[in-house]
């Protein structure tokens, strides 16, 4: 399943927010936000590789996140996404919107719409 980047200027009973701009600041700390989410990860070359939360996960090696890019997958489940707000979104069962806010939130981004 993949969990794409649907436009994020409209929500259900919730106002626009700009997920480039979020996405854009998630990526300049991307390693720190995986630290906090992903604990028991790694970074492996230019990935963080980790045991999946959502799954019964016992050996790291198929959930890997690009530091670089935001891209993501679990090999094993075919769970994927292209940056960091679909994966707060798979990680934390939220919509794309919401995670985007929770991003928003945790780096201080309260100036978004």
């Amino acid at each position: 399943m993949t969990f794409s980047s649907p436009s994020c200027d409209r929500a259900a009973s919730a106002r626009p927010v700009d997920c480039a701009r979020i996405n854009h600041a998630a990526l300049s700390v991307l390693p720190l936000l995986l630290q906090r989410w992903l604990p028991d990860g790694r970074k492996e070359g230019r990935e963080w590789v980790a045991l999946n939360p959502r799954r019964i996960d016992r050996h790291p090696g198929s959930f890997k996140i690009n530091l670089h890019t935001g891209r993501w997958s679990d090999f094993a489940t075919e769970h994927r996404g292209g940056d960091p707000v679909s994966l707060a979104a798979y990680l934390f069962g939220l919509s794309y919107h919401d995670a985007a806010r929770k991003i928003a939130v945790m780096l201080g981004l309260e100036d978004i719409p």
